[in-house]
């Protein structure tokens, strides 16, 4: 087993290799996705603003369960909601050097099944 800030490193490796290629416009925002042990935190940034147009978290209040998939489903649908009533349709999706599996792959789904495009 890989200790936790090992394996935190490594994560923080990839991400950065992924955010030297990604960047979000206001045209298309950045859809980022931070995982803890137990929340879900996801942001749709604007990079060259510097800004954060639209946030959702599992800490919130409004999502009764934790951080697990259903949860995730759940601030999927939560944060593409908002970024449609901001007038966003497209995003570009940072997994945040997370694998895309579990948990982040359920909040991917569900932001497209609610009408994101990425």
């Amino acid at each position: 087993m890989i200790p936790l800030r090992q394996r935190n490193a490594t994560r923080q490796r990839v991400h950065d290799r992924i955010r030297r290629k990604m960047v979000g416009t206001a045209e298309r925002p950045r859809l980022n996705v931070y995982r803890s042990l137990n929340h879900l935190y996801v942001q749709v940034i604007d990079d060259q603003a510097g800004v954060t147009i639209v946030s959702a978290s599992t800490l919130a209040g409004k999502v009764k369960v934790g951080g697990n998939v259903a949860a995730a489903k759940e601030i999927g649908k939560l944060v593409a909601e908002r970024a449609q009533e901001k007038g966003i349709k497209k995003v570009v999706f940072d997994r945040g050097g997370y694998l895309y599996h579990g948990r982040i792959k359920a909040l991917a789904d569900a932001a497209r099944e609610a009408g994101l495009e990425f």
